[in-house]
């Protein structure tokens, strides 16, 4: 509770700081020259002033002890999922005729992809993505819209959330919540201290978090849902958005949820077998059943890298969803509080990144990104350990699918880009200006 408190007030905090520079820099707006002086000139002001204006180059402080954190735990989680990717999924492959390699093969792609787009990400600065917010938006809901077409969409346990073009697999979802956290951070970011307004503000969240949610709920994946809606009332709350309508929308949301369940004995009945799990060990819960199985074999140091009895075809998705049973089975207890604690250090340092962003956009992409990371984590762990329902997702990072990985590094280079720039000055460097010869002089050379 004084956790939450402490990081409630450093919330005020932070907003309070952000607020009173953002009107700072309008008054000094209006002492300056028009955005439209900024462009073009006329030809008699510039051969009045004789002289052309550079854009300053960014200037950054020394990386903060944030950014190598992070990176540090992105590192070992990728690579140490790279590890347990192949232990669970040699033996199965191999028994089903095909090279033990291959599920590691393509996970080692998509690692590959995923660390050159983190470092573009975590290079580039944060502000540019927000000019392409609108395309991004546009892309995220005409992919969810692919799985949908004759011939590309695949079908997984129940949810048509897959796209398949010859050999390669690709989840839309996954890049949905990209595009979202992208876009509930641009969209209270330009409403300022004005977040308050419901008719400006709240209604825009609802309707975000409506088509993100609904786009998944359309597919049948109940997970993506619950995470989208979660990353954009996070993201609201951070900005400073009225707890009461948020608690409301809230309520609508998992209203809705509930009726999306119950409108499916098949749904409703695989929702509920977690409360179950000993009656329904040979049917509805024999993943969860075989995840405890799995999670006990391990003890306190595991079986080993490769000790799993689990993965032999006992568990379903071993190398996927439950892998986090096939890291507590053969690295034992120790390995699942490293990797807990992990997840732990991963969001802590996510969100002191958002309440020491420079501005505003920084601070709401920081805490939405640190916020998808918890939530996600929470559901794949609940399902595993049998306290939430099982609902397919993916532990970031971890599990085998190119599109969770790459996009969840990704994410993390976006992370690192605001942790990056924590030190820089509070003032950038003037823009340089370089003395043109006068127009009379050019022409007689």
């Amino acid at each position: 509770m004084t956790t939450a408190l402490t990081v409630s007030d450093r919330r005020r905090a932070t907003l309070e700081r952000i607020n009173r520079g953002h009107v700072s820099d309008r008054q000094t707006d209006s002492d300056r020259p028009s955005v439209r002086s900024y462009g073009r000139r006329p030809a008699s002001t510039r051969r009045a002033a004789g002289t052309e204006t550079r854009r300053a180059p960014e200037v950054l402080g020394a990386p903060p002890v944030t950014y190598y954190a992070i990176a540090g735990v992105v590192a070992i989680f990728v690579m140490l999922g790279l590890v347990m990717v192949l232990s669970a999924s040699a033996i199965t492959e191999a028994n089903l005729g095909n090279s033990p390699y291959r599920v590691f093969g393509r996970q080692a792609v998509w690692a590959g992809l995923g660390l050159i787009s983190l470092l573009i990400a975590a290079r580039v600065p944060y502000g540019i993505w927000r000019k392409f917010v609108l395309p991004l938006g546009l892309l995220g809901v005409m992919a969810m819209a692919a799985p949908f077409l004759p011939g590309v969409g695949a079908t997984v346990n129940g949810a048509r959330s897959w796209v398949r073009i010859g050999g390669l697999s690709i989840q839309p979802s996954e890049f949905l919540k990209l595009a979202v956290v992208v876009l509930a951070a641009d969209l209270l970011a330009r409403r300022g201290p004005e977040t308050v307004n419901r008719q400006a503000t709240v209604v825009w969240v609802g309707v975000l978090a409506a088509v993100g949610a609904g786009l998944c709920l359309a597919q049948g994946d109940l997970g993506s849902a619950v995470v989208l809606g979660a990353i954009v009332f996070s993201v609201a709350w951070i900005a400073g958005v009225p707890m009461i309508p948020l608690a409301m929308m809230s309520a609508a949301a998992a209203s809705m949820a509930l009726l999306f369940i119950a409108s499916s004995p098949r749904r409703l009945n695989r929702f509920t077998a977690f409360t179950n799990v000993t009656e329904e060990k040979d049917h509805l819960a024999y993943q969860t059943y075989q995840g405890f199985l799995s999670m006990a074999n391990g003890g306190l140091s595991g079986s080993g890298i490769g000790g799993s009895k689990g993965k032999l075809g006992y568990l379903p998705y071993a190398h996927s969803d439950f892998i986090f049973a096939i890291i507590a089975d053969e690295l034992g207890f120790i390995g699942t509080v490293a990797v807990i604690g992990g997840f732990i250090l991963l969001v802590w340092f996510g969100i002191q990144t958002a309440l020491a962003a420079p501005d505003r956009f920084g601070m709401l992409l920081a805490g939405g990104i640190a916020c998808w990371f918890a939530v996600q984590a929470i559901v794949n762990l609940g399902g595993v350990t049998g306290l939430l329902p099982v609902t397919g997702l993916t532990l970031p990072f971890f599990s085998a699918g190119g599109s969770s990985l790459f996009v969840s590094m990704t994410a993390a280079g976006l992370l690192l880009s605001v942790a990056r720039r924590l030190n820089a000055p509070a003032t950038t460097a003037p823009a340089s200006r370089v003395e043109r010869p006068p127009r009379r002089l050019r022409r007689s050379r």
